[in-house]
């Protein structure tokens, strides 16, 4: 499967981004309001500069405390970003993600970000096509 069909079944809502110089605690705040993940941080609103996720401020946190939540997002995001491209296969991707132990990507598409995919968007579409070969194979074997 490839990633831009996951894209497509995604919801229409998009990508959570945050300019950068925003505070952590306001990162948080949006992590935890809309039950995501991460917040890509984007000066413009079509590349990402960086990206923040839950793992990032909780291991801030347990370092240095509360403290941390007064940071600009800035601080405490990923700056060298892997990415991947609509048209890369969900097998490549995920081996990416499993090295880097990472849970979300974005999908660069000629230099723009088009979309962010997570781990759980990946293994949801392999799973969804396993099925879909199983049906096949069974309906060989039963002559269908």
């Amino acid at each position: 499967m490839l990633v831009q069909q996951i894209l497509k079944s995604k919801s229409a809502e998009g990508v959570m981004m945050l300019k950068p110089g925003a505070s952590v605690s306001d990162a948080a705040a949006i992590l935890s309001e809309r039950r995501i993940g991460t917040v890509v941080i984007s000066a413009d609103g079509n590349t990402a500069d960086g990206i923040l996720s839950e793992r990032d401020i909780v291991r801030e946190l347990g370092k240095r405390g509360p403290a941390c939540m007064a940071d600009t997002v800035d601080d405490l995001m990923t700056k060298k970003l892997v990415t991947c491209a609509p048209e890369d296969n969900t097998d490549a991707v995920l081996a990416k993600m499993t090295e880097g132990r990472f849970r979300h990507m974005p999908v660069i598409d000629k230099g723009r970000m088009v979309g962010l995919i997570s781990l759980g968007d990946v293994v949801k579409a392999q799973l969804s096509e396993l099925a879909m070969e199983k049906e096949a194979l069974q309906g060989m074997i039963m002559g269908h």
